[in-house]
């Protein structure tokens, strides 16, 4: 079987909006599902870029908007449920359930935003005492084994949502709330992540077209 052998199927199945005959396309057509993975990641974080670039706003906000918003929300529910606990006599199920969840968001959406700002393991002490094209190659790589780890979260990732809608998983302690709500987040940041590694490949394209610098010390926590 081709690696684009079964890709029609898995499309056909994804617009029927039902989660149990999509799993099952994608378990039938394993070779297919990566092909369609590398096709969005790549494709997916092009468009990413493209938004960003049009839309500034979104560009600067975005990614640090989920990431407060998420930690506020657990500190929120996590104060909540020890009031509840040792003064009200009483804990909602779900206060202890959701909030690893929300974490699951915020660590997600902020690898995105490190991305952009350099942040993750970029080594600059050692890579500014080398000669341009290799400052060029290693930032190459960084993009290459960032795409790859990009490929591969998100066709696992959607996997295990797709499992989880099919299998009816409710969070623990709810009756009406589903853990792929939260799951189907893991895909999507890393393919905002895969925008974020586009984004600054083009800078470095750019960079060492024009005999700019290439590597600028990164600071966590920092704006870029």
């Amino acid at each position: 079987m081709g690696w684009f052998d079964g890709m029609g199927a898995i499309i056909s199945a994804l617009f029927a909006n039902d989660a149990w005959t999509l799993g099952d396309a994608l378990r039938a057509n394993p070779q297919a599902l990566w092909t369609l993975g590398f096709l969005v990641t790549v494709l997916g974080g092009l468009a990413v870029m493209a938004i960003y670039r049009a839309v500034p706003f979104i560009e600067r906000y975005f990614e640090p908007t989920i990431m407060v918003v998420s930690y506020l929300t657990i500190g929120g529910i996590i104060f909540m449920g020890v009031i509840d606990r040792f003064f009200l006599n009483g804990q909602p199920p779900w206060s202890t359930t959701v909030p690893p969840f929300l974490f699951l968001i915020m660590t997600w959406v902020g690898c995105s935003y490190n991305v952009k700002l350099r942040t993750h393991l970029a080594f600059a002490e050692f890579r500014t005492i080398m000669p341009r094209t290799g400052q060029f190659a290693c930032l190459l790589l960084d993009a290459v084994l960032w795409l790859g780890f990009a490929w591969i979260v998100i066709v696992t990732s959607t996997q295990e949502t797709i499992g989880a809608a099919a299998n009816f998983r409710f969070m623990a302690g709810t009756d009406n709330v589903m853990q792929w709500w939260f799951l189907i987040s893991v895909p999507l940041a890393w393919l905002l992540l895969s925008g974020r590694v586009f984004q600054n490949l083009a800078d470095d394209l750019r960079n060492y077209r024009r005999g700019d610098v290439m590597i600028r010390q990164a600071v966590i926590g920092g704006d870029a």
